[in-house]
């Protein structure tokens, strides 16, 4: 069971919300509808996960993604599951442009996401966890911001497919599973892709971190 503090505005995404995460198990110990609601319900609650949405009262701009950095500030390791109606990769650029292996889990998804069911949850279990996960949508759009850079055409299409999926969190074990390859063939992919982006072969969320830095260099915003 997880202790959830949720802030969405929109009122049936919130109830709806709420009712999911009850219904798996988990305890949502403040649903609130703004920014300012958000960081009094974590400073009384201190709970497992936060999930927010990124545009929020009274702007409607990304008084929610600042609240979240504000709070990930204020409470070292906090897990934040970011949620967005659209495909900003600027938002993205914020969220993780500080991170560290150390901050804890973080995670950037699109509302339609929270459809289905299964891989949202999945995506919050694994925030809470101190993974980082990032939509497959926000990955295309920034391998497609990307396609004239030279270190990744020089990538095979299984390679490719290969760093989508590690820019998505995915453990070796899992790009395994997506692609229906041995987890040694990633190993080996993993390998490759890394000494031609000339990037640090690491773990966990290290790798991911790295992986998004040069995916967002020189991107513009959308």
């Amino acid at each position: 069971m997880l202790r959830v503090v949720l802030a969405e505005d929109a009122v049936l995404l919130r109830a709806g919300l709420v009712e999911l995460l009850s219904r798996v198990g988990h305890e949502v110990t403040a649903a609130v509808g703004d920014a300012e609601e958000l960081a009094h319900a974590v400073d009384a609650d201190r709970p497992d996960v936060v999930i927010t949405d990124v545009r929020m009262p009274p702007g409607f701009r990304d008084e929610g993604l600042k609240a979240a950095l504000d709070l990930r500030g204020r409470h070292p390791g906090l897990p934040v599951l970011v949620l967005s109606q659209y495909v900003a990769t600027a938002y993205a650029t914020q969220l993780f442009g500080g991170g560290s292996p150390a901050d804890g889990g973080l995670g950037y998804l699109l509302k339609d996401r929270v459809g289905e069911v299964t891989d949202f949850l999945d995506a919050l279990e694994r925030v809470a966890a101190g993974q980082t996960v990032i939509d497959p949508e926000v990955i295309r759009v920034l391998l497609r911001q990307r396609t004239a850079d030279e270190p990744l055409r020089r990538l095979t299409p299984r390679e490719r497919e290969v760093l989508a999926l590690m820019a998505e969190g995915l453990n070796n074990q899992a790009v395994a599973q997506r692609l229906t390859i041995t987890e040694a063939s990633v190993v080996k992919h993993a390998g490759n892709i890394f000494m031609k982006l000339e990037l640090d072969p690491a773990e966990g969320n290290r790798r991911v971190l790295a992986v998004l830095a040069h995916l967002r260099r020189e991107t513009s915003p959308i």
